[in-house]
């Protein structure tokens, strides 16, 4: 199966959905950075990955703006080498405009991420050459605020419905990519892999999450997960 058909149904099926307030913007940045991301998976999509690193969703000021996932602005463009011209969302929140690679601010989670991934491999051939990074959701879902949402507190009702469009792509990426492992980036994530790959023979593990507002990850994050990848026997 190819990306573009991956990515193709994965869009397709998310547009369908609706939600309601609290919800008030639903930013599909498969769609508006198509380009970047398609970009993304030609550069460092290709052939087998011995581990997929799983996110939750997109950020607000990573792949949100730039379409790549834990997309830090300063490691997509000078690391990752990726460029793209970003279009609009349908309908843009004015608290959170998508500025593309216009946007001046930095993720703290995917300046971890790409940071450590810089740290320990040196080359993005070399990182991927192993791993590779997906989200388990491309949507991005806000409150008239601004405020980020999670899909982990949409109600039941329209919770169900992605997780059966996301579920359903996490497999395909799976059954392209052939890894030996999916190891969320998050406790969400993880209980993500092990309910849509149930029944596949595939390790399934866990590293904390990146955020700033996890406690753990700043007390110095790559240590950290460098522990927990040798703790499911991961030698880096």
């Amino acid at each position: 199966m190819s990306w573009k058909s991956i990515i193709d149904e994965l869009v397709q099926s998310t547009e369908a959905l609706s939600f309601q307030e609290p919800v008030t913007h639903v930013y599909n940045p498969l769609v508006y950075a198509r380009k970047a991301h398609d970009q993304y998976l030609e550069s460092y999509g290709k052939g087998k990955k011995k581990i997929v690193l799983l996110g939750m969703n997109p950020g607000p000021w990573g792949m949100a703006q730039n379409g790549v996932p834990f997309g830090e602005m300063n490691f997509v463009r000078n690391w990752l080498g990726i460029d793209s011209a970003v279009d609009k969302p349908p309908v843009e929140n004015p608290k959170r405009p998508i500025e593309g690679f216009a946007c001046q601010r930095s993720e703290v989670s995917g300046r971890r991420l790409w940071g450590w991934a810089k740290e320990v491999f040196e080359t993005p051939e070399n990182f991927f050459s192993t791993f590779f990074v997906a989200n388990y959701c491309p949507l991005v879902f806000m409150e008239a605020s601004g405020k980020n949402r999670t899909p982990n507190v949409l109600p039941a009702r329209e919770r169900e419905p992605l997780m059966k469009a996301c579920n359903a792509a996490l497999k395909r990426v799976v059954e392209k990519l052939e890894p030996e492992w999916v190891i969320g980036v998050g406790q969400y994530a993880q209980q993500r892999a092990d309910a849509a790959l149930e029944g596949i023979d595939i390790q399934i593990g866990r590293i904390t999450h990146p955020s700033p507002a996890n406690p753990k990850a700043n007390k110095g994050w790559a240590p950290l997960i460098t522990q927990e990848f040798e703790a499911m026997g991961i030698t880096l």
